[in-house]
C-alpha cells in the first residue's frame, strides 16, 4: 500500500497584535553617513531626530522604518 498525503488548505488572517509593542526609527539615506536615530518608541521622537539631523548637516533623504508585532489566525477563530 502506497502513503498518501493530504493536503487541506485554511485560510488565514495577519493583522497588529494589540498586546505587541510598536518601534520606529529614522535613518539617512545620503551616500557615506551612517546616522540613525535607534529605535523609539514615539513616532514623533524618530521624526524629530531626522528634523534635527538634516539641520545640522543638510543631509534630505531618510528612511523611516515601523515595525510591530502581528499575530496570524486561522480565518473565523479569534485570537487569544
Amino acid at each position: 500500500m502506497t502513503p498518501r498525503a493530504v493536503y487541506r488548505h485554511v485560510d488565514h488572517t495577519i493583522r497588529h497584535a494589540p498586546d505587541g509593542d510598536v518601534t520606529y526609527a529614522a535613518f539617512c539615506a545620503t551616500a557615506d553617513c551612517e546616522a540613525r536615530s535607534g529605535p523609539q518608541d514615539r513616532q514623533e521622537a524618530a521624526q524629530d531626530w531626522a528634523l534635527r539631523h538634516a539641520g545640522l548637516t543638510g543631509h534630505r533623504l531618510f528612511r523611516r522604518v515601523y515595525t510591530d508585532h502581528a499575530e496570524v489566525t486561522r480565518a473565523g477563530v479569534r485570537g487569544r
